[in-house]
């Protein structure tokens, strides 16, 4: 097959599969809308927004196009709550990008806080996320102390220009992405300890590999997120990284930390037998950073390489296939 097949093959497989999951989400927000029964929806309105629900959904979609979907593999009856929980981390996750001035973030940042601690104690603010984030917190009962953690290490990060060790990103990736998992099991009502402990290395492996995905995006803002210990380790210049070098030590730091992540998700895997084989779907978002990881390791951990900034067409089909064979 030519290269001129090659890619017209790849295009339409890329719009098969998107035309497959729009229809998909359309079904899921607009026909399955009482599936949850959301009391606390049952008499909202939202100015300027019809669908709070497909809003959410468009956020993610837009924002955090694999863990999208990821949502749309997970059961019906959860989907709208898990995407309520998603669209909450994006608007949270771009506070720091969107805003100007470290104030109005941090006043971003205290609306939420105000909203988590107003839940369930009358109507929540007029805004999408929050009156679906309101409706899944009740319904599934959901632990409020993780959507707490998300907001107090975001709202840490608004001061500080980085990471000083490993460990500080890895525990950084643990309270943020690793939330977003325990929060997915609480909907899917899976308590198990083994289930925690996979949830958790996978939330630190993507936690890792999200900053490798974003260094060539930080360097044209003149930004270094790399922990400041592999800096020093390997005798990194942040001139050459925000430069978009791919000189030898800036290879060697992105080859430590791509390692580490590979090491979190190796030690997630390992608890497959012990984790409920219901909970597996909820961990279905290892395979897009395993996928990242072996092929940056195909560029040779030159992270500027540009086929790293392209979408894996065959990725929404590879998923289903993790599904139907309880796999992450």
């Amino acid at each position: 097959m030519g290269q001129a097949a090659r890619s017209a093959h790849r295009a339409c497989q890329r719009r098969l599969w998107a035309d497959l999951f729009s229809q998909h989400v359309c079904c899921l927000t607009l026909c399955n809308a009482d599936t949850c029964s959301y009391r606390a929806l049952s008499s909202q309105k939202v100015t300027k927004v019809s669908n709070p629900a497909e809003y959410c959904v468009n956020l993610v979609r837009t924002y955090d196009y694999e863990n999208y979907l990821c949502c749309l593999l997970l059961p019906k009856h959860v989907q709208r709550a898990v995407f309520a929980v998603r669209a909450f981390n994006v608007e949270i996750a771009q506070v720091r990008d969107v805003v100007s001035e470290k104030a109005i973030g941090a006043m971003r940042m205290q609306f939420w806080k105000d909203f988590l601690g107003s839940l369930g104690k009358g109507v929540p603010p007029q805004t999408p996320v929050a009156v679906e984030l309101s409706g899944a917190t009740e319904y599934f009962k959901l632990p409020k102390r993780h959507f707490n953690n998300i907001i107090d290490a975001r709202d840490q990060q608004l001061n500080k220009d980085g990471f000083s060790t490993v460990q500080e990103l890895e525990k950084y990736a643990e309270v943020t992405a690793s939330s977003l998992h325990y929060l997915t099991l609480a909907c899917l009502g899976i308590q198990n300890v083994h289930a925690d402990h996979a949830a958790s290395h996978i939330g630190k492996a993507q936690g890792l590999t999200t900053v490798l995905r974003a260094i060539p995006h930080h360097a044209q803002r003149r930004r270094v997120y790399l922990p400041l210990d592999l800096i020093l380790k390997h005798k990194l210049s942040q001139e050459d990284v925000m430069r978009g070098r791919s000189d030898q030590s800036v290879l060697d730091a992105v080859f430590d930390l791509a390692s580490t992540a590979n090491t979190h998700l190796n030690t997630a895997r390992s608890f497959t037998g012990d984790v409920p084989r219901e909970a597996h779907v909820a961990f279905l978002n290892a395979l897009p950073c395993d996928l990242y990881l072996q092929r940056l390791q195909a560029a040779n951990f030159n992270v500027f390489d540009p086929k790293l900034q392209v979408r894996v067409p065959s990725l929404p089909l590879r998923l289903w296939l993790q599904k139907i064979k309880k796999k992450y």
